[in-house]
């Protein structure tokens, strides 16, 4: 029965210790995950810097005394009163875009390295702010950022920091600068609109006069060609009352010489064909010609007709 007891006893015992040792292999035993790393002390001084992976310690001397974040950081710090070159205060808030790149370092760098960074940011603020006028300030902001950045990145580094970037987050001027600027910034929209507005009455009448101007033009040129059309026509229609009137004459002459030289075969005498041709003549004298072309032959019957009448004058005398 005792023996029963003290096995049970020794083998709880054997329990417990063998519990206690898991544990404390286990607190030996690190794992680094990725991005951050772990500073490593031994009896409180710097041992080592652990990157991502598995890591072993020496228990009860080793201690893993910080873990460090790799990642960048963002830090958005309050706004900061500035006085300009001109005696202008104002308020600037900034963020801050910052990434460890030593961890040891950052752990033994500063003591608070957020509060340092705060506090060093204010101070660059102003050291650039006061060599600036409100004007600058206010259309200045990528120069601004540039020269903190800069500034920044090199006080920080002994500490193990870099920083990446620096943004002016609000530059806020005071209540009555920012009543004047709201007041010239309406102006100026009511100007553009205004020249806006002009610009498109302009172009309005432009294209109206060109409209009227297009129109005018096709008119000309409508009624020119109405007229080359009319004058055309008139000139068509003269000539085909002309050609009438010459194909009208031609006919009645080619029925008289068809007469004669019927009167011709029939026997008649040179009288009778001389008495046609005169008969001839003075129809086509009748027609609406302007020109007749006249025979030598009748021009010679109508010499010896006015001297048959001279005589018979004489005679009756």
């Amino acid at each position: 029965m005792i023996l029963a007891e003290i096995s049970t006893g020794g083998i709880i015992g054997i329990v417990i210790v063998a519990v206690i040792i898991l544990l404390i292999v286990a607190s030996c035993i690190k794992i680094v995950p990725q991005a951050y790393a772990v500073i490593l002390e031994r009896l409180g001084a710097y041992k080592a810097t652990w990157t991502v992976g598995i890591h072993f310690k020496t228990p009860f001397i080793d201690k893993a005394a910080r873990k460090v974040s790799l990642k960048e950081q963002v830090v958005d710090f309050a706004p900061q009163p500035v006085i300009t070159k001109d005696n202008v205060t104002m308020r600037i808030d900034t963020v801050i875009f910052f990434q460890i790149t030593d961890p040891k370092l950052y752990a033994y760098g500063v003591e608070n390295p957020i509060m340092a960074i705060e506090n060093l940011t204010a101070t660059t603020l102003r050291n650039i702010i006061g060599e600036l006028e409100l004007d600058q300030t206010l259309t200045s902001r990528e120069i601004i950022n540039t020269k903190m950045r800069v500034s920044l990145d090199q006080a920080t580094d002994p500490w193990g920091i870099k920083v990446n970037r620096v943004e002016l987050k609000n530059i806020i001027p005071p209540a009555e600068i920012q009543n004047a600027m709201e007041r010239q910034m309406k102006a100026e929209r009511e100007r553009r609109e205004a020249v806006t507005r002009a610009e498109g009455e302009k172009k309005a009448s432009i294209t109206v006069a060109e409209g009227k101007k297009q129109s005018a033009i096709l008119e000309a040129e409508a009624e020119k060609e109405a007229a080359i059309l009319r004058a055309e026509a008139k000139k068509e229609a003269t000539i085909r009352e002309a050609e009438g009137q010459a194909e009208a004459i031609r006919a009645v002459q080619l029925a008289n010489a068809e007469g004669i030289r019927y009167i011709r075969e029939a026997g008649a005498d040179e009288a009778v064909i001389a008495l046609k041709s005169l008969e001839a003549f003075a129809k086509a004298a009748d027609g609406k010609a302007t020109k007749i072309i006249i025979p030598s032959e009748i021009q010679g019957i109508a010499g010896l007709a006015k001297s048959v009448v001279e005589v018979a004058k004489n005679g009756a005398e």
